[in-house]
C-alpha cells in the first residue's frame, strides 16, 4: 500500500503536497520518543507521532520511514514542513487520535 492510497483511504491531509506519495508503506510505528523510534521502527514504517518539530524529519530521513502522521490536527512549524520537502518525507495530518489513526490502518489491511 502506498502513501497516496493511505492518504486517500484515511482521508488524511497532506501538508506536503504530493511529495513521497508514491512510497511503500510496510507497517507502522507510534511513539514520541525519537531515540526510541530511532532503535525500534523499521524502514517503511508510516510514523504517527505528535511531535511536530524538524527534528522528526531527521529521523524519518535516517529510518527510511516511509511517512509521518501528525494525529488531532497539532499545529506544525513551518521550518518542518520545509525540511519535510526537501527531504521527500510525507507530512500527513489527521483530526483523530493516535489510537483511531492505528485502528483504521488495521481495519484497511496494513499490519495484517
Amino acid at each position: 500500500m502506498t502513501v497516496g492510497q493511505i492518504c486517500e483511504k484515511l482521508r488524511l491531509k497532506s501538508l506536503t503536497g504530493d511529495v513521497g506519495m508514491d512510497r511503500e508503506v510496510k507497517g507502522a510505528y507510534v511513539c514520541d520518543l525519537l531515540s526510541w523510534v530511532m532503535a525500534h521502527a523499521h524502514e517503511g514504517d508510516a510514523w504517527i507521532t505528535i511531535q511536530t518539530h524538524t527534528n522528526i524529519v531527521a529521523v524519518a530521513t535516517l529510518i527510511e520511514l516511509s511517512c509521518i502522521i501528525i494525529p488531532e490536527n497539532a499545529e506544525i512549524e513551518d521550518d518542518t514542513i520545509k525540511k519535510a520537502i526537501e527531504e521527500g518525507i510525507p507530512i500527513l495530518t489527521s483530526e483523530q487520535n493516535a489510537f483511531m489513526i492505528c485502528k483504521n490502518l488495521i481495519s484497511i489491511g496494513l499490519g495484517s
